[in-house]
């Protein structure tokens, strides 16, 4: 009778059910060969065939709750119930444990109905055996099924309830770990540009213009001077270590931005964030250059921030982003159709644990950029972020150092 997966509780009921059922078999049986009626030796050979069958259904493990095999079973029961009640008014004390088991295994459309009919079966006995009829003779069965009934319901119910929590539990708990995993994630992200940054901004430029000075150095020494050799090697060592440097930043640059350009990356992000409520689509204006990892990592991380707020707060069916590239600076720009707001009361943050307009700010400001919004309820939003070009030739000491090695 479904005897797998059972809590504590409910072993313990089912338990008690056993013993309740054998044993008013048992006090059926003694009743009535205590009483000598000549039916007595019927009533014990039906209450040991129900206590057979009853054992037989209960640790086959096909009779489980609304199914046929079920039905069928407590039907058997049923039939050799009548029986030995048809022979003993003893036998209607059985009807108890029959109540629970009705209710129990069939749906409830069928268990009601059932207990009914057995009720019905019980008072009816009393008449047929020509018992004293009082107002206990209908109380007492229909007090016993309303007990089964509203205790078996409300077990019914405060099961639902509990598994209800338990799958809430879970899915809390589900919920609180891919949070915690995102979070890892993010801090490693961050983690990883903040060292991109520093490499890029300190010992990457460091090294430039070392190698810058040593060039000078070498230069304005004569070929056969002892100290040329000297330059020129530690120059080189210099170059060397600015190329591993320059590996280091690009390791540890967003994976977005290992896949390819920064144009490359805005597009696939246009992509990823289209959907059925909203387009978004990318342009790139004016001539791509080359840009430094700091900046292409300031530019996808603002177009993504904006993109989130985009999505999650302005109710927007249509973005753009435009990338524009002019002589001395370089722009992003993302604009939306929604609901817009006040920007003197724009958020910190964009609401999903990344950087709000104030954060964007300080990134491009680091650069020597700006960031500027334009926006104002029902009226949409504009993000523009401008950061001025490096050097003339658009790579900064960086590449200038790295010119001067490729001409040695």
């Amino acid at each position: 009778m479904n005897a797998g997966a059972h809590t504590p509780v409910t072993t313990a009921l089912r338990l008690c059910l056993h013993a309740l059922l054998v044993g008013l078999l048992v006090l059926a049986a003694l009743r009535t060969t205590g009483d000598g009626t000549r039916h007595a030796t019927a009533v014990v050979l039906l209450a040991g065939a129900m206590a057979a069958l009853y054992a037989a259904g209960a640790l086959a493990p096909v009779v489980r709750p609304r199914t046929r095999a079920a039905a069928v079973w407590l039907a058997a029961l049923g039939a050799v119930w009548l029986g030995m009640l048809a022979l003993s008014p003893d036998a209607l004390w059985v009807a108890f444990p029959l109540y629970f088991l009705q209710l129990h295994l069939l749906p409830v459309r069928w268990g009601l109905p059932a207990v009914a009919i057995t009720a019905g079966a019980a008072i009816a006995s009393f008449l047929l055996h020509g018992q004293e009829v009082s107002p206990g003779t209908f109380i007492g069965p229909l007090l016993g099924a309303a007990v089964a009934v509203a205790t078996v319901l409300g077990y019914d119910a405060l099961f639902r309830e509990s598994e209800r929590r338990r799958e809430l539990i879970d899915e809390l708990v589900s919920t609180r770990a891919e949070l915690a995993e995102a979070e890892r994630a993010a801090g490693t992200l961050a983690e990883r540009e903040r060292l991109a940054r520093e490499i890029h901004d300190t010992l990457a430029q460091g090294l430039s213009s070392i190698q810058l000075l040593l060039r000078a150095a070498e230069r304005s020494l004569p070929e056969d001077a002892p100290a040329t050799a000297h330059v020129r090697r530690a120059r080189e060592a210099a170059q060397e270590n600015l190329a591993e440097a320059r590996r280091f930043v690009r390791a540890l640059t967003p994976p977005d931005l290992q896949r390819g350009s920064l144009a490359a990356a805005l597009s696939r992000l246009s992509s990823r964030t289209s959907g059925p409520d909203l387009t978004v689509q990318f342009a790139v204006s004016g001539r791509p250059v080359a840009l430094p990892t700091p900046y292409e990592v300031a530019l996808l991380r603002t177009a993504q921030s904006a993109l989130a707020n985009t999505v999650r707060h302005s109710g927007a069916r249509r973005a753009e982003i435009t990338l524009s590239f002019m002589e001395t600076s370089v722009s992003l720009d993302v604009v939306d159709d929604g609901r817009g707001f006040d920007t003197a009361a724009e958020p910190a943050t964009s609401g999903s644990g990344g950087f709000g307009l104030p954060a964007m700010r300080t990134r491009a400001r680091s650069l020597g950029g700006t960031l500027s919004v334009e926006s104002g309820p029902g009226q949409g939003a504009a993000v523009a972020v401008t950061l001025p070009l490096p050097a003339a030739d658009g790579q900064g000491p960086e590449a200038a150092a790295a010119g001067e090695g490729r001409a040695a």
